[in-house]
Order: C-alpha cells, then structure tokens, then sequence
C-alpha cells in the first residue's frame, strides 16, 4: 500500500496556522497519506486518486495528542497514598522515594515491560507521541538504564536525576547535585534529549535547578523543568530565563510569572491528572491564555500523583476545571504538547507532517470533554499506519 486516502471525515482538526483558526477546522474533509507522511489535505471533493481509500463515516479526525510530560519508568504502585489522600493527607511529593526504591530493584525486564504497556495504553487512547523521563532511580546505574527503557519507546527521553535527593544524600544535598550534573550526566546524556529538574518545594532551589540545568545545557540537553506545582516559587522565571522549551504543573502563578511566560516563548505545561489526583488547586489556564502565554496539557502519567495515561481525561479535566474552552484544550493536547517538545512535525495535520491521527467515534471534538470517560478513539494511526482498531476500507 502507498498511498492511502482517509475520506468522508465530518470534522478534521489540522492545526494548520493557515487556516482559520483555532483548530484549522475543515469539514467533510479528506487526508492524503503516502510513506508515513501527510502528502494532502482539502475538501473529500477536491481529493486526488490513490491507492486505497478508507472511510471514516463522518467522523471527526484530529491530530494524535502529544504527551509531553509523563514518568513511565518505575516499578510498583501507590494505590494506599492515594487512598489516603482521598482521605484528607496533603499531597508533599513524599511517596517518591517508595517509587525509588521498587523501581532500583525492578529487574530490566520489569521495566521494559511496564513502561512498554503504558506506551501501548497511551496509543490505543490517541496519543501518538510521548516524553518519557527517568527520576525513579536516582542512582548513575539506575537513571541511566531507565533512559535506555524510554529511548526503545521514543526519540523525546529525559534526564531527571534532580527529580528529588534520595535519602542515601540525606544532609549531603551538595553532594547530590554534584553527581547529578557529573557522572550521572555523563551516562545519561548519550540517550536523553532533555534535562529537566524538580524546583518546588522539597525538592531543588533556583540555586540548584540553575546549576543542573546549565550542566545539561553545556552537555547538548534542552532545559525544561518542573515548577510551582507545590507553591510559589522561582522556577518559572528561571524556565523563562533560560530559555527552557516548557515549565510544567504551573499551578501557582505570580502576576510575575504569568507575565514572564506571556513574554517569552516557553510552554507552560499544565497537567490536571494531578491536581484530580491530589485534591490540589487546578491550574488557571483562563488567566494564561487571556495574557497570551502558550499553554499545552500533558498527562503525567506516574505512579504516585496522577496515574492516568489518557489525555482525552486531560481535555476533560482542563474544559471543566481549569477554564479552557473544548478547542482550546484539544489545540493545547495536541499542537500545544509539539510546541512544549519544540516540534512541527507532529499535533498539526498538513502537508510534510507525520501521519499520525485519531478518528473519534463522534461527530466532534467537543465529546472528548463532552462526553468524559467514555472510549471515543475509534482508531489510531501512526507513521501513517493503522495501530489500534480497525479501518473502515471500501
């Protein structure tokens, strides 16, 4: 098969800035795919021949969502701190170290098998392209063999080392960083695209943050970092200053920082799964976009503070709690997460643009936060093939 023309699409998203926005919405639409690209795009009654033509039933068609923030390496779970959360404990990030533990005595084979079968969950639920980062090892051996997990799954791996200080540092966190951005940088930089740290709270101060990230700068990462999740703080200005391509949680905002990230051309990466998870304040993603600022949804999918691996739940999430409008949320799930990533070859349909897509079994977008919690990804396709359901060939 070379070429394959998708036709009869109800509603096809393509983020295309060329077209009007928000979304670049086309209706009864039609896709040109041919050697995992997108060759076409226009009106099902302008389309060019191919080889086979599949259609879609009037279905809506948007771009696969991009996740551009989730731990998938670890081993256990913490089904109990949930639980107790939900029973009034504060969330303090505490149960990470549990995280640690489980997954240093995760044989390799463990690992590639969990985070294997989270990958294929986040696939069948339409997202085609995810960040994976260590941060559950915390060890020179550890860290590095959890990139080497994320990188069998996907080119978008980061390197967390200063996710927080383990307890074998405990009053010896200079000590710490100093691995952190010495060997351990070393053996991990060879497979990781991005350095990312925690400051918040409990876990790295701009003093440090600065040190790691410069370090992975100096050894060809891109910075992005973790950032008022747990309160206010330095980190998104320092993401700002940087030039970090996002800083993620983003729910404690000065006036400050909101202009900071108005301004400037770093992502402000919000993820509800974690504020449901944790029964914290939601991001107010009205305030961001209403001064101008970029702002993408991503999952953060983890053990411990948001165990979910479905950005349609996000979407959801984000429309009823955090003030977006439904294509507000998809741009930011799936345009928004490639510009976190600093990508345009992906959460954009258009000519040159990988074919990766989900059909809805809906008439629109708007049911992904419309209808929450209901298994609207009909059929997803990546690299211009077919990955979960089934197609529709006639």
């Amino acid at each position: 098969m070379v070429s394959v023309l998708l036709d009869d699409i109800g509603l096809l998203v393509t983020n295309d800035p060329e077209r009007d926005a928000p979304l670049g919405e086309l209706r009864n639409a039609a896709v040109l795919v041919e050697r995992g690209v997108i060759r076409w795009v226009g009106p099902a009654t302008s389309a060019p021949v191919a080889d086979s033509r599949i259609g879609c039933g009037g279905r809506a068609v948007l771009p696969g969502f991009v996740d551009s923030h989730a731990h998938l390496v670890f081993a256990g779970e913490r089904a109990e701190e949930f639980t107790a959360r939900m029973s009034g404990r504060p969330y303090d990030a505490g149960g990470i170290g549990l995280t640690v533990r489980e997954t240093r005595a995760a044989p390799d084979e463990v690992l590639h098998a969990r985070t294997g079968a989270l990958v294929a969950e986040m696939l069948a639920g339409g997202t085609t392209t995810v960040e994976i980062k260590s941060g559950y090892g915390l060890t020179v051996r550890d860290e590095a063999r959890s990139l080497a997990v994320a990188a069998a799954l996907t080119t978008e791996t980061t390197y967390l080392g200063a996710h927080v200080v383990p307890p074998e540092y405990a009053g010896r966190r200079d000590d710490y960083v100093d691995l952190v951005r010495g060997d351990m940088l070393a053996a991990c930089a060879p497979v990781a695209r991005w350095v990312d740290v925690f400051c918040d709270r409990g876990a790295f101060d701009a003093d440090e943050s600065r040190a790691v990230l410069a370090a992975g700068i100096a050894a060809g990462l891109l910075p992005r970092l973790h950032a008022n999740q747990l309160g206010p703080g330095p980190g998104v200005r320092l993401g700002v200053e940087i030039g970090a391509a996002s800083v993620d949680h983003c729910t404690h905002l000065s006036e400050e920082d909101v202009a900071a990230l108005a301004g400037s051309a770093t992502v402000a990466t919000l993820l509800p799964g974690a504020e449901f998870s944790t029964r914290s304040p939601y991001p107010d993603a009205r305030r961001l976009l209403d001064a101008g600022a970029t702002v993408a949804l991503a999952t953060d999918c983890n053990p411990g503070s948001s165990y979910t691996s479905s950005m349609a739940f996000c979407v959801a999430l984000a429309v009823r709690e955090m003030g977006m409008t439904p294509a507000e949320a998809v741009w930011a799930a799936t345009a928004g997460g490639a510009r976190a990533l600093r990508r345009d070859d992906v959460g954009v349909l258009r000519p040159g643009a990988r074919a990766d897509l989900t059909v809805l079994d809906a008439p629109s977008y708007v049911h992904l936060a419309y209808r929450p919690g209901v298994p609207l990804v009909r059929e997803v396709w990546k690299d211009g093939r077919p990955v979960s359901g089934h197609a529709w060939a006639r």
